[in-house]
């Protein structure tokens, strides 16, 4: 997920550096980010979960959506 990706590079993270992402979403992007677990995979994520968590974040509109993403280093 290329928010993400650019997310980790705002927030000053190394490739190889693990992370923890918690999301608000809306919409079609909620369903998404709930059920498509290839993303751990995809970003070096440890958990994903809908909840705010600590640490850097950044709100996004995807294809309409509200998106509130949050990343933290494991």
């Amino acid at each position: 997920m290329s928010k993400i990706q650019t997310m980790r590079k705002e927030a000053g993270f190394e490739v190889t550096d693990h992370i923890n992402i918690g999301y608000i979403a809306e919409g079609l992007s909620a369903d998404v980010l709930a059920k498509d677990k290839s993303i751990l995979t995809d970003v070096l994520a440890d958990s994903i979960k809908n909840a705010k968590i600590d640490g850097y974040s950044k709100e996004w509109n995807i294809n309409g959506d509200n998106v509130t993403l949050f990343i933290a280093k494991v």
